[in-house]
This record gives structure tokens, sequence and C-alpha cells, in this order.
């Protein structure tokens, strides 16, 4: 096997409830080009949260093989995604005075540090501090205050914070298999970094990702992240939907939800059928298509009314030109963007990976935009991350110590 490259390789390990998927990236001068993948059925995870180490090791140890061979490197660091239940998102400001009458880096460092200054229980972990706008002297809008003149430097960010259990297992789980974990991404803001384009982030745009255990919502005006959630509800709750109303076993209602799934019953005819497996040695049933549109209809509105109930509270409904981009595995399903329209009442379209070359058909599909977000992540945050492992393991380590 080839040796890693000299430095230019970027690896996006996207773990995932229902997949593991690695997708290595080569930095060339024409770009990034995706020059492997990997993917295997993920089996310790539960709602975006790892319940089973053992068993999660393996998969990602499957999902990385298969990527080393066909990018033919060695893969020793990855960027790795969190979602689940447990991160908030919240916005926090800082002002601090600018020394020299003149913005220099070191304010900057400084006015973040005091946005972040917020109390923060000692089981979870500061994920992300996005910064959304400078403002100097009651001069707002600034997204570069380097170098500009004024007396008083203040910061609007929105910080992301995850348990530190969460964060710490999925580096467990990547330092079992080798790998060392260069950074932990926010799920969905990797996804936007894939599927977004920047007129739409400028315009007001909401990124919906639905993977297999969690919905995850990203919000973006004047092309800043303003707001973040995650639903603990997914693909997998419409596949358990299938197997109860269906009585069929749930991997069997997975395949019939890919490949007869829609979730629009005007979409399908009245005479078209569908044979479903039974449990238990039955022997199998012909059912009309119009009865699994029944089953997942409910599911796909109740997701999207949710996500609705997120925009109205983050009070940004109304600044949403750009509407809403679904993504992620669970939206291939038939008729998906139709139903948001209709719940949501903005445009909706699905949003698919952009500006990479190389294995480009491969990976374009909504599946993939996480794993490949996080390698356009990993090559435009290149220089400065490398801290994260230990951030997170010295603050396990400081909650244990108060523990006992």
């Amino acid at each position: 096997m080839a040796k890693q490259k000299n430095g230019d390789v970027i690896v996006g390990l996207d773990i995932g409830t229902t997949k593991i998927c690695a997708i290595v990236g080569e930095q060339t001068e024409n770009g990034l080009d995706i020059i492997g993948i990997g993917t295997h059925p993920s089996k310790g995870l539960r709602k975006g949260v790892v319940v089973n180490i053992e068993a999660t090791v393996n998969s990602i140890r499957h999902a990385m093989e298969e990527a080393e061979l066909m990018a033919g490197c060695d893969i020793s660091n990855v960027y790795t995604g969190i979602a689940g239940g447990h991160i908030k998102g919240f916005n926090s400001q800082g002002i601090v005075a600018v020394k020299d009458k003149e913005v220099r880096q070191a304010d900057i460092d400084r006015v973040i540090d005091a946005a972040k200054a917020v109390a923060i229980p000692l089981d979870r972990e500061v994920i992300h501090v996005l910064p959304q706008e400078f403002i100097i002297d009651d001069q707002g809008g600034i997204k570069e205050p380097l170098g500009m003149a004024g007396v008083r430097l203040e910061a609007k960010v929105h910080i992301v914070t995850g348990a530190v259990s969460s964060a710490q297992n999925i580096i467990t789980c990547a330092n079992r298999t080798g790998l060392n974990v260069t950074d932990i991404v926010l799920q969905p803001l990797a996804s936007s970094v894939a599927v977004l384009s920047d007129d739409e982030k400028e315009l007001g745009v909401c990124l919906v990702d639905i993977g297999g255990g969690t919905t995850d919502i990203a919000v973006f005006s004047g092309g800043s992240i303003v707001h973040t959630a995650v639903l603990a509800l997914g693909g997998n709750n419409l596949t358990d939907d299938l197997a109860v109303g269906l009585r069929t076993p749930s991997y069997e209602a997975e395949k019939l939800k890919q490949r007869h799934g829609c979730c629009l019953s005007t979409m399908v005819g009245k005479d078209e059928m569908v044979e479903i497996p039974s449990v238990g040695g039955r022997p199998a049933r012909t059912l009309g298509k119009q009865i699994l549109c029944e089953i997942l209809e409910p599911r796909v509105e109740e997701i999207f009314q949710l996500v609705q109930r997120e925009i109205q509270r983050c009070g940004y409904a109304d600044q949403l030109a750009s509407g809403v981009v679904i993504t992620g595995g669970a939206t291939l399903l038939q008729g998906m963007p139709e139903v948001a329209e209709e719940i949501l009442g903005v445009p909706v379209r699905r949003g698919l990976p952009r500006g990479v070359g190389g294995l480009v058909d491969v990976v374009k599909s909504p599946m993939y935009a996480t794993a490949v977000g996080l390698v356009v992540y990993g090559a435009n945050n290149k220089g400065e991350v490398g801290e994260k492992s230990a951030s997170i393991t010295d603050r396990l380590r400081e909650l244990l110590s108060s523990m006992f």
C-alpha cells in the first residue's frame, strides 16, 4: 500500500446511526478531489450517539479499510462529525477595548474569549464558537475586523456545546482503530459546507439534514450561522413505522422504504402493488403501494412540523429568502421535497455535495453530504485545528476528578 501522501490528504469520517462513511480528499492545484470512499453499516449508534463501542470500532475499521484501498494511501488523521439530542446551540456576545486604536489579531482573540465566557456545566464541552459579526464603535455587519480603526470591539457568536462523554466516545472509537481525531465538527455545519452556496447563506436559508437517527437543523442569515438544533427523529423512525404497520422485519422494511417508499400519496397510482415479506416464515403478501404512503406520510409531516416549530422558535421564519435545503440519506424518499414545501411554505430543494472534483459521481447523493462536508471543512480550516482531542480529554479528566 502507498505511503501517506504529503499531508495534503484530508479524511472525513461520518459516524452515523445507519452507516459509517469515510471519504478521502486530496488537495490539488485545481481544488479538492475525492479519491477514496468507504462505507459500512453502523451497528453501535442510537440516535446519533455511540451506545456500543466495540460494534462502532468494527464498522469504522471496515469503512476505513475500503477507503484506504480505493485511495491507495494509509490514513492516520480524520475529521469526524457529532450529532445527537445532547447538542445545544445558543448566541452570545462579548465586548473589549481595542488596545492601539487599531484592531489586531490579539483583540479579535480576546473579544471571542469574552463572548465564550458563559457558564457551561462541567459535563458539557464547547464544540464550536462561530463568529456571526463584529461591531466596531457601533458600526455593525463587519466580517473581518483586522486592521480597522476603533476603540471598542464587539463580537456576536454562536456557541455549540455537546456532552463531553459523547464527544469522548467518538474519539475513543476512532483511537481504537488507530486514527487520530484532528477535529470534531457539528454535523449540520459540515453538511452546510458541502451543499449550500454563499448566496443562500447570505440571503437566509435553513439546512435540514435528515439522517438515520437524528434530524439536524442549521439556520443561516447574513452569511453566518444563527441557530442550530438536533431533533431525535430520522429515517429509522420511518423504517420502524413500516415494520410495525406492515408486520415485516426491520431489514425488509428498510428495503421496502428504499425501493418503493413515497411520502406523498398523490404521487402513487391506485393500482401499484408491492410484495411484503412476512415474519416467522409466513407467506409474503401483496399490498397496494398506497398503504406504504399512508404509513410514511404522517411521520414525514411530523418531522417537518417539528422543523417549522424550531425555525419559528429562533425567530428567523420570515428571513429565509433562499428557502430550505434538505439533505441526508432519508431525503432520497420520493416526495419529500414536496411534503416539506407544503408544510414549511417556502421553496425546498435537495442538497447534493458540490465544489469537489475526483469521484464526483460516486458522492453525488444527499447521504454523503456530511462526509464530503467534513473533508471540505478540513481543507478550509487546516491550520487552525489539532487541539480538539486534547481539550476534550482534559475536560473529561477534570469532570471525573471533581466527581470522585
